[in-house]
């Protein structure tokens, strides 16, 4: 058998021909056979040379799956890296499910309440219906509410799985999403102080029109960046 590290392992990554090896709790296989993994990316999303233990977890096949290719060798242990702190630990090792699930899970409601407010806010200046625009508020509010618990379970997953590091796109998303809580909150205790602010095309309606509007490009940045990282865009 073979010993690898993780730097090492790196190298058979599938591009320019080279062998494709993945790693699953310090086994290293060989799945260059496997049309699955055409050079080097599985399902558009999982790359080779990597360790990827957490994500055959996840996937929807055993492993009896890997089974099925040789085992050229194992990966080094090193010592882990002070990554979290020691309570994350152990609040993951008791419930597994937090490294996966509690922020892909929460994500969706901010998302489709704040690109839904405006979208209602649009609708009642079109066909001036009062509920359209009471239903603009309410989605307001509910995204409002649901934006802190999405950055709270943002920020537990960073810490987690990317051991806390400096990532770009994490970056941007937490910059954006700060930004865009307080514009929510900004157009909401607007409108709670003055009900029928969206009811005409003066400057405090525009404005507040404006302000939801603003969300659209907000949230689809936040989830551009956080598809980037679930799903890499491949480089030609």
């Amino acid at each position: 058998m073979m010993e690898f590290d993780p730097e090492s392992i790196a190298q058979f990554d599938g591009t320019d021909g080279k062998p494709i090896y993945i790693v699953h709790q310090g086994r290293v296989f060989d799945v260059s056979e496997s049309r699955m993994w055409k050079g080097g990316l599985h399902m558009k999303r999982h790359h080779a040379g990597k360790d990827l233990t957490t994500d055959i977890q996840a996937a929807p096949h055993g492993l009896e799956v890997l089974e099925r290719y040789p085992q050229v060798g194992v990966v080094r242990q090193k010592a882990p890296a002070p990554a979290s702190p020691g309570f994350l630990r152990k609040l993951v090792e008791k419930y597994p499910i937090l490294r996966r699930h509690p922020h892909p899970m929460t994500v969706h409601f901010p998302i489709a309440f704040l690109l839904a407010a405006p979208l209602f806010n649009v609708l009642y200046l079109a066909t001036g219906l009062g509920a359209f625009e009471t239903t603009s508020f309410h989605c307001l509010a509910a995204g409002l509410l649901f934006t802190p618990i999405v950055m709270a379970t943002g920020f537990l997953t960073w810490r987690i799985n990317y051991m806390g590091r400096r990532l770009r796109p994490v970056d941007v998303k937490m910059a954006v999403s700060s930004l865009m809580f307080v514009v929510s909150l900004a157009a909401f205790l607007w409108r709670l102080e003055r009900p029928h602010l969206a009811d005409s095309f003066g400057t405090a309606g525009t404005v507040y029109l404006l302000l939801t509007l603003s969300l659209i490009p907000m949230v689809s940045v936040i989830g551009w960046y956080g598809a980037k990282l679930t799903f890499p865009v491949e480089r030609g």
